[in-house]
């Protein structure tokens, strides 16, 4: 639960939420589904962020970035007994083929994938499956994102596998 807590809070001060075609499928499937939970948080939040002060350089970088972003939609489930079906199930009903693989990260209780969708050359959508033995995760953060920041956070907050978005560079591409 806390390592669930702490991604939503995380992603919730980066992000706002429209909806979106990639995931709408998976969540519209689960939304009245009692035993997820669900996080949404609007563009308007984002608006909230950027008028704070930045103290330092890396701040000001960090809200610059958040600027840029315009939706969150989380969809999570702890101690799930189906947590690896519903791992498999999102793969089948996300279109994956319109992302690319950025990232995966295997544990020894669960698996992590990180596929980004871009336009125009730049990364309009991160998508994040998570799947263990009794969790399960996935999260859309789209507009345009730069995953260097999304990685500085996740650093900060100490959340495991998004320290690995710094290894790459503004293209979506190993360095």
């Amino acid at each position: 639960m806390k390592k669930v807590m702490v991604v939503i809070i995380m992603m919730a001060v980066m992000t706002g939420v429209q909806a979106q075609d990639a995931i709408s499928k998976f969540f519209s499937k689960y939304q009245s589904d009692e035993s997820f939970s669900q996080v949404t948080v609007s563009s308007k939040m984002f608006g909230l962020f950027t008028n704070m002060e930045a103290e330092t350089q890396e701040d000001k970088e960090v809200l610059e970035a958040i600027s840029k972003l315009k939706g969150l939609k989380i969809l999570a489930k702890e101690d799930a007994r189906n947590a690896r079906e519903l791992y498999k199930e999102a793969f089948k009903l996300i279109p994956i083929k319109d992302y690319e693989e950025l990232l995966s990260v295997r544990d020894k209780d669960k698996d992590m994938k990180f596929l980004i969708k871009e336009s125009g050359g730049k990364i309009s959508e991160l998508l994040m499956i998570m799947g263990g033995n009794t969790e399960f995760m996935v999260m859309s953060l789209f507009g345009e994102i730069d995953l260097k920041q999304v990685s500085r956070i996740g650093r900060k907050m100490n959340v495991s596998g998004l320290e690995n978005l710094e290894k790459i560079d503004d293209k979506g591409k190993k360095n």
